[in-house]
């Protein structure tokens, strides 16, 4: 995970700075409803609000329901409640940044998801590598994901903005989803984070095909159609956590050599 991380910042150290573009608040689809301007784009934020809540509700109902299914130890639930938490506070942030796009919301929408972001990776370190240090780290990889929205800001209010930090942390964090397939399992459908992936690179994909998709049938737009992938990857989290057991065949340990125990 390291060795990633420092291809990563190798990556991005090379490319020269991102600004961002002055046509990226122009979505395709600006059309009012009910008095809301940009409608679609602001009410598909409700699905992050639902998820979040769903997620919030289960983490905190966990203690009296089974724990030991989802969780061996009940610590580890904390990265995936700043998930859940992140997923929540993004359908107020997006939906804020919608209504009026600029980039002083645009700081707003993107704060929340790096929450998300952050806690992801904490909690692959804590269930694949270290209860105790993926639980340090953890808002130590919030703050420095928050940083990097901070500093594209701060460097755009001086007239030279840089996405190349903010754009290092969402690739890092998509990419520990596939790695996390590659470090021994402690619980099943492990799988379910291939299909989060999965979920994370549509969303890029309708983003960048916004006005492609609203030109055919002007019915819905490339960015609406982002924020539902996006909170589709946010249910199947939640999906993984409720049908997940501890990883055993028989009630032993599965053996990860790949030989069956004779």
């Amino acid at each position: 995970m390291l060795g990633v991380a420092l291809g990563v910042s190798v990556l991005m150290l090379r490319l020269p700075p991102i600004p961002q573009s002055g046509s990226y608040h122009q979505f395709a689809d600006q059309r009012s409803w009910l008095g809301v301007p940009n409608f679609l784009n602001v009410i598909s934020n409700l699905p992050f609000a639902i998820v979040g809540i769903l997620g919030i509700a289960f983490i905190h109902n966990l203690s009296n329901d089974r724990p030991q299914d989802t969780f061996s130890d009940l610590r580890e639930r904390w990265p995936y409640l700043g998930v859940f938490v992140g997923l929540l506070l993004s359908a107020f942030g997006s939906a804020y940044y919608h209504l009026a796009p600029n980039n002083a919301r645009l700081v707003w929408d993107r704060l929340p998801m790096t929450m998300v972001f952050g806690s992801l990776v904490a909690a692959v370190i804590v269930e694949r590598i270290s209860l105790r240090v993926g639980l340090q780290l953890w808002p130590w990889l919030i703050a420095f994901s928050a940083a990097s929205v901070l500093q594209w800001y701060w460097d755009e209010f001086r007239g030279h903005g840089d996405l190349r930090v903010y754009a290092a942390v969402q690739l890092y964090s998509a990419l520990v989803l596939l790695l996390a397939l590659l470090l021994p399992p402690r619980y099943t459908r492990s799988s379910d984070l291939a299909v989060v992936f999965g979920f994370y690179l549509l969303a890029k994909l309708f983003e960048t095909a916004d006005r492609l998709i609203f030109v055919h049938g002007h019915i819905v737009s490339g960015h609406t159609l982002k924020h539902l992938a996006a909170a589709a990857a946010g249910y199947w989290i939640l999906r993984m956590l409720q049908l997940r057991e501890p990883a055993t065949v028989n009630s032993s340990p599965v053996n990860t050599s790949g030989l069956s125990s004779i």
